[in-house]
């Protein structure tokens, strides 16, 4: 019966209004400054602003399960209708072929459905922890309970809030400030460190690490090694002695990336049929091109999902990337490597987003029994399918318009790029070459620090400040543990997550401002 409440037909229109708000946020802004914000922040404060409308129909927003299903529309709408969906679609414009846009995004459509669909079953399992970090998560969580509780809980919110939007406006990156007084110690430190290897590399070294390919190899390396630790802990017997908490079975996960593997093949056989694969390849590459495109939408998923969860960053355009270089290796022809960078792509940032979110709600929700839990987690998923499907139809109605003004995502350009100019050299060499270090550091750290994935995962972006906040927030953090102890954690968890919601909301509004 709550379910029916929930969703009734008021809460359906209030959420479908909300998608449509964050579909168009995440269209204009991936086109015209090539990123995506961080709505979860925006529609918890729409829920809270409009529960104080003194009006009954408004009333229930007042509850945090339904502020949280309002964030969880409102972001899934934003990076189904930017990542997911327009820069799938986008590729095939830049490349000069709009007969295959339509193909590719009934494909881009079909691979976000099985993303989301992926996620649910693995979420808050021993492998996509709900107790892992997914610091946006709980930055957003945090932003629902001061607004509700109040207090002292507020105040320390609202100072990381402040201190979030100062250091913004002075060019911190206090999201990453913010992460390192909360995740795994190691892993940041190691993505820290990659992020500031690649912004020095070329004035320290001398060495462009970027031309090298080495944040690619790297990170081939530290995925397939990733991949078997997977692999690994699904089949390890259960310890009688260590009894998990999580909320999904060592068979939900199996069961979650077997089919997802399945949707994935079926998907890519729907992709080739409609761009007219068969006619431009052989049988043999027809079936490889089939194979390799599933393998990477759900290897791309994984990479993403596990730098999403421990520092709230992810390589998403890099992840393709890699994607498309293998596939140029394979020797598919420029049809078939569109299509794959754009199936990959779709996959990947609606995992990621999506397992924020559902952080959130367990934060919410925490001290629940496991049957409440998985219970609200599918009313999520529902406010979640809201979302896509708003962000479905607004791409659909609306590409055409961007694309008459030549807006589509810049990484649309670089992969555009890439394909058109071929590989040269011995790229396929350095790539393995650098896939050696990235698998022994991933090896050496273990499935609980991900040292390889999170090294990579600085090295593939370009953000010098973004790696001297970690490392700072890593010292003072280590500062404040050893003078306060325990004691002072809860309180600086709150003060992070207020740096992290600052940032988000700086973005957010200087994004608007400048795409205006």
């Amino acid at each position: 019966m709550k379910n029916k409440r929930t969703f009734d037909l008021s809460f359906i229109l209030f959420s479908a209004i909300v998608a449509i708000l964050g579909a168009i946020i995440g269209m204009q802004l991936i086109t015209t400054l090539g990123i995506t914000p961080n709505t979860s922040i925006i529609g918890a404060l729409i829920a809270m602003l409009v529960a104080r409308i003194p009006l009954q129909m408004f009333y229930k927003y007042k509850t945090l399960e339904n502020q949280n299903l309002i964030q969880t529309t409102i972001s899934a709408a934003t990076f189904g209708a930017a990542n997911s969906l327009l820069i799938p679609i986008g590729l095939p414009f830049v490349l000069g072929m709009p007969d295959l846009i339509i193909p590719m995004l009934i494909g881009a459509g079909i691979a976000l459905c099985v993303d989301v669909f992926i996620l649910y079953r693995v979420f808050d399992s021993k492998l996509f922890s709900a107790n892992e970090i997914w610091a946006p998560g709980v930055a957003t969580a945090e932003a629902l309970k001061a607004g509700d509780e109040g207090g002292q809980k507020a105040k320390i919110l609202g100072l990381g809030i402040f201190g979030g939007l100062l250091g913004s406006h002075f060019g911190i990156s206090m999201s990453a400030f913010g992460v390192a007084f909360i995740g795994n110690i190691v892993a940041l430190t190691m993505f820290g460190i990659g992020l500031l290897l690649r912004a020095y590399s070329v004035p320290l070294f001398n060495v462009d690490l970027d031309a090298l390919y080495v944040p690619h190899g790297m990170m081939i390396g530290a995925g397939m090694i990733a991949l078997i630790q997977f692999i690994v802990i699904l089949r390890k017997p259960k310890n009688k002695d260590d009894q998990s908490t999580n909320s999904r079975t060592d068979k939900d996960v199996k069961n979650g990336f077997a089919l997802g593997y399945l949707f994935y093949v079926l998907g890519a056989i729907v992709v080739a049929v409609l761009a007219g694969l068969y006619a431009e390849m052989p049988v043999y590459q027809l079936i490889l091109f089939v194979l390799f495109a599933a393998a990477a939408a759900l290897v791309s998923e994984i990479i993403v999902g596990i730098a999403a969860m421990h520092s709230g960053w992810f390589p998403a355009f890099a992840v393709t990337l890699i994607s498309l270089l293998v596939g140029m290796l394979l020797g598919f022809p420029p049809i078939a490597l569109a299509m794959l960078t754009g199936y990959t792509a779709a996959t990947g940032p609606a995992f990621a987003d999506l397992g924020y979110d559902f952080k959130t709600g367990a934060i919410l929700r925490s001290g629940k029994s496991v049957e409440e839990e998985l219970f609200g987690r599918r009313l999520q998923l529902k406010s979640a399918a809201i979302g896509f499907g708003v962000a479905i139809a607004m791409v659909t109605l609306f590409h055409d318009s961007f694309f008459q003004q030549d807006l589509v995502p810049p990484v649309n350009h670089v992969y555009a790029a890439t394909i058109e100019s071929g590989l040269s050299g011995n790229v396929g060499l350095m790539l393995l070459l650098w896939a050696i270090p990235g698998a022994l550091i991933q090896l050496i750290g273990g499935s609980k620090r991900q040292m390889g994935i999170m090294l990579a995962t600085g090295l593939l972006i370009v953000n010098p400040l973004a790696g001297w906040a970690v490392i700072a927030g890593i010292i003072i953090r280590l500062i404040i543990l050893r003078v306060g102890g325990e004691s002072a954690e809860s309180a600086m968890f709150t003060t992070a997550a207020g740096f992290i919601a600052g940032d988000a909301l700086y973005s957010f509004f200087t994004s608007l401002w400048k795409a205006r």
